[in-house]
């Protein structure tokens, strides 16, 4: 169960985000009032938000997800793969030891970004991407270790991130997408195949029960629905011309 969730407010320089997805830029007062929704949603599942101030330096600063790793035995700051990101980890950290008392961080020279990090129980599956490479896979398996927890590295080459292509809802339910259809690691869940036309809705959220879906996924809505689970949609659609999904926008714990 998640008690308590970090966010970042938009900056209105998230005009000059990092993105591959070519839809057009976000409207920054649509995309304010959506993460205000998805805040709601978040208080909806029980969570306390804590809302942090934007950084106009880093346009991409609201996905928190990626520049930290909240595990329930510690905290471990990353090291973005994206170079424009790595300045946001020392924002981070200050709030982050509001509520953890241990702090660890990638140190190497190599990379990782959370939003190539899937949590099922106590072990963690890690993307191999253009934002996280082996090395900086190698020593967050490391650092998880020491804490009695599991990691290992997932081949890919499709993703721009493994949650893009993932979703872990817990009781052994997995949302999969593309290359993840099929992939060896997974072959034990009970996946549920996200269509191509679809595709975004592969990153949903579970909290305490309910599954948070992206706004716009009838078929994916449905699918989660018959799997038994509460759902709530958020309208994402300023934070998908960023490449930015549901899971990216907060830190829950």
């Amino acid at each position: 169960m998640f008690t308590k969730a970090l966010v970042r407010t938009p900056c209105r320089s998230i005009l000059k985000g990092l993105t591959q997805a070519n839809l057009g830029l976000p409207n920054f007062d649509i995309a304010c009032e959506q993460h205000q929704d998805y805040i709601n949603a978040l208080q909806e599942c029980g969570l306390q938000v804590t809302e942090l101030p934007a950084l106009e330096d880093y346009p991409a600063s609201c996905f928190v997800e990626d520049v930290a790793l909240l595990t329930p035995q510690c905290a471990i700051l990353t090291s973005p793969g994206a170079e424009s990101r790595r300045g946001e980890v020392q924002h981070i950290e200050e709030a982050i030891k509001l509520f953890y008392p241990k702090i660890e961080r990638i140190n190497s020279n190599g990379h990782v970004e959370a939003g190539d990090i899937m949590m099922v129980d106590n072990h963690f599956c890690i993307g191999l991407s253009e934002r996280t490479d082996p090395k900086g896979a190698a020593e967050l398996i490391a650092i998880l270790g020491k804490y009695n927890l599991t990691g290992s590295m997932v081949e890919m080459s499709e993703l721009l991130h493994l949650k893009t292509g993932l979703s872990y809802l817990e009781d052994n339910n997995l949302l999969t997408f593309g290359e993840m259809h099929s992939h060896p690691d997974f072959k034990s869940f009970n996946r549920i195949q996200i269509d191509k036309e679809e595709d975004y809705a592969a990153n949903s959220v579970w909290i305490n029960g309910t599954v948070l879906v992206p706004k716009g996924f009838p078929k994916a809505l449905n699918a989660i629905k018959q799997l038994g689970y509460k759902t709530r949609e958020v309208a994402m659609s300023e934070f998908q011309k960023l490449d930015g999904g549901l899971s990216c926008l907060s830190l829950r714990f």
